[in-house]
């Protein structure tokens, strides 16, 4: 049971009585997508979402096998990697998936017990434990398979003084655009088949000792045609939250279906940024080519008012405004937040993006899912997928 639940940036933290979290986990350390072409990549994420050049890896540092490019906003940093043969298993990655999400790397104090306990409880190693180092330090990760080909690695920088990571170097470019407002990772999101849904839940709470921190069933999240199911897992300090999403029975096809077809299996759907200005960020984002989900009808915007009413919260942004850019916005007992997604950032309609900005709440926006899907079905339409 939560003894005290406390704001804090990554979002709620929770100390719990009792026995000790037995994975005590720091934050977000990296993103890392396997692409096709990690230089063109990585100027699409500084020219599109404001993020700029921090490190490299490739030829140049002793890199023979792969290439590797990181971006950094804020608190956040994605690598972009690609492989430099036809033969290696990141090559096979892309064939498979086009560009994805391969690794979601997590901060630890110890890299080494966070592997010794996961894999004790039943997680498949990706990597042991591993120690990488240069003249700046030392660096130990060590990895575990969760849902699909999808990573998770642990890692250890306490006694690391570099950039970023051995063998890479900084990355110096003349081209760093201004910041769109991204501040860090609010929570990421995984799409699984049909029934595994439950199987990942209990994965992560044996695993990784997390919590089923809300639930969503197909009577809540469905429209006239498609519905799915989805669960957030939460760690027990609150700040890494990975809600796991599985298609339901419906007239036509799902998002998450459509999602597993093009991805070819499980994987993660979308990256949830914070911003402390959604506003603002839209407007920057918008005008260097990201491209959103279409805006919800009037009636959508007519009723914010009451939704908001109903919790006892009231709107500080320019309902105007915030229409005028598609924001929808939705409240829970202790606050509301507006968010926004984009369009699928691939050719394939897989990853996208939601930004973010929390007023309080906790949730996810339940209030907001039957416009969402809504919007999504019609970009499905478009595409011959729903």
């Amino acid at each position: 049971m939560a003894k005290e639940i406390k704001n804090v940036e990554y979002g709620l933290e929770k100390i719990f009585e009792g026995a000790q979290d037995f994975l005590p986990l720091l934050g977000t350390d990296y993103v890392e997508f396997y692409v096709g072409n990690a230089k063109q990549a990585a100027h699409f994420y500084k020219s599109a979402f404001g993020f700029q050049s921090y490190a490299y890896k490739g030829m140049e540092t002793g890199s023979k096998e792969s290439v590797s490019y990181v971006v950094s906003q804020d608190k956040i940093k994605l690598i972009l990697t690609t492989p430099l043969n036809s033969k290696s298993e990141i090559n096979d990655h892309i064939v498979k998936h086009g560009d994805g999400v391969k690794v979601i790397a997590l901060w630890v104090e110890d890299a080494k017990k966070a592997w010794e306990e996961t894999t004790s409880r039943g997680a498949k190693s990706y990597m042991e434990p591993t120690v990488e180092s240069d003249e700046n330090g030392e660096v130990v990760r060590a990895g575990i398979y969760t849902y699909g080909e999808t990573i998770h690695m642990f890692v250890e920088r306490k006694n690391y003084h570099g950039k970023f990571l051995p063998q890479f170097v900084e990355w110096k470019s003349d081209y760093n655009p201004e910041p769109t407002g991204l501040k860090f990772i609010d929570h990421m999101v995984g799409n699984v088949g049909w029934g595994e849904m439950d199987i990942w839940v209990k994965w992560y709470e044996d695993v990784m000792g997390f919590e089923n921190f809300l639930s969503f069933d197909d009577k809540q999240i469905h429209t006239e045609y498609s519905a799915l199911m989805s669960k957030v897992m939460s760690n027990g300090n609150g700040r890494i939250k990975f809600p796991i999403n599985e298609p339901a029975k419906a007239a036509k096809k799902s998002q998450i279906e459509e999602y597993l077809d093009f991805y070819e299996g499980p994987g993660v759907q979308h990256i949830a940024v914070a911003t402390n200005d959604i506003i603002e960020t839209v407007t920057q984002l918008r005008a260097r080519g990201i491209e959103f989900l279409s805006t919800p009808p009037e009636e959508y915007y007519k009723a914010v008012p009451k939704r908001l009413a109903d919790h006892n919260h009231e709107l500080a942004e320019d309902i105007e405004k915030l229409k005028s850019l598609g924001i929808m916005i939705d409240a829970d007992e202790e606050g509301y937040l507006l968010q926004i997604f984009t369009k699928p950032v691939e050719d394939r309609p897989t990853l996208f993006f939601e930004i973010i900005q929390r007023m309080g709440a906790r949730g996810f926006g339940a209030g907001n899912f039957k416009a969402l899907f809504e919007s999504i079905e019609r970009e499905q339409e478009k595409r011959g997928t729903l």
